[in-house]
């Protein structure tokens, strides 16, 4: 019997290649549809890394600022208060003293509208200081009885030198001072106690510092002497005031703008 023989599958060509199949949807790759992964990451946004922080540079000299003027401030006080001790030891600074020597009153004369008065006052101030001395300007005096004014005069300047002792001498007065009912009403109230009438006087200045070859800028200062009380002549001779532990307190007045203290 003869073999049969059977066509071959992809027909061979003429010079011995194999025939390409023909091509399908217009010799184009084939097209398959989305997977499930493909179509979840479609709708998903796309990733972009975050870009580092940056340096924040302003907060950063604000608190170099603030370290530097903290540290200038720290500085200067350390250095203010080794400049104060090394002047403590050197000098030993001490407040000058004003004590009332003596006081007379020739005059006081009360009616029902108008005051007269007058005062003979001495003053000794003193300087207990070795190598500080004080120039002071003139000096204004004022007599008060529990915020009445009686009385005003003044002081010369004068310098005080170191370990030295000035004595002052001046007349206050008032002549046919006006006083309203409530004033007058207060002295007359004071007078009954057997004509003692508390007295404060006030002295007010300004006074300068001499430390070695230095002066330092004008300081108001005022002096209070309470504790006296006046016996009121009954004549024409004057009376001498009476005291009980007089304390003249010197106070620094320095003013700030508005204020004094």
């Amino acid at each position: 019997m003869a073999d049969r023989v059977y066509p071959a599958a992809k027909p061979a060509a003429a010079n011995g290649t194999a025939t390409p199949a023909p091509a399908v949807n217009g010799g184009a790759n084939p097209a398959f549809p989305a997977n499930k992964a493909q179509l979840y990451n479609a709708t998903r946004p796309t990733y972009r890394p975050m870009p580092p922080p940056r340096r924040k540079h302003r907060r950063s000299c604000c608190c170099c600022c603030c370290l530097f003027i903290t540290f200038f401030i720290v500085t200067i006080i350390l250095l203010a208060a080794i400049a104060g001790a090394i002047f403590w030891v050197l000098y030993r600074p001490k407040t000058p003293s004003f004590n009332v020597q003596s006081l007379q009153v020739s005059q006081f004369n009360l009616t029902s509208t108008k005051f007269a008065s007058k005062f003979n006052l001495t003053v000794i101030a003193h300087n207990p200081n070795k190598k500080i001395s004080f120039f002071y300007d003139p000096i204004n005096i004022n007599f008060s009885s529990d915020d009445v004014d009686i009385g005003d005069g003044s002081l010369p300047a004068f310098i005080h030198d170191t370990k030295d002792s000035k004595t002052l001498k001046t007349i206050v007065s008032s002549t046919g001072k006006t006083l309203d009912d409530s004033e007058i009403s207060t002295l007359r109230s004071k007078l009954k106690n057997k004509n003692n009438l508390p007295l404060e006087i006030k002295l007010d200045t300004k006074v300068k510092v001499k430390v070695g070859s230095l002066k330092t800028k004008k300081v108001g200062i005022r002096v209070n002497c309470d504790g006296i009380k006046i016996s009121v002549p009954s004549g024409k001779s004057p009376t001498k005031a009476t005291t009980r532990d007089v304390k003249c307190k010197v106070d620094l007045r320095i003013k700030i703008w508005k204020w004094t203290f």
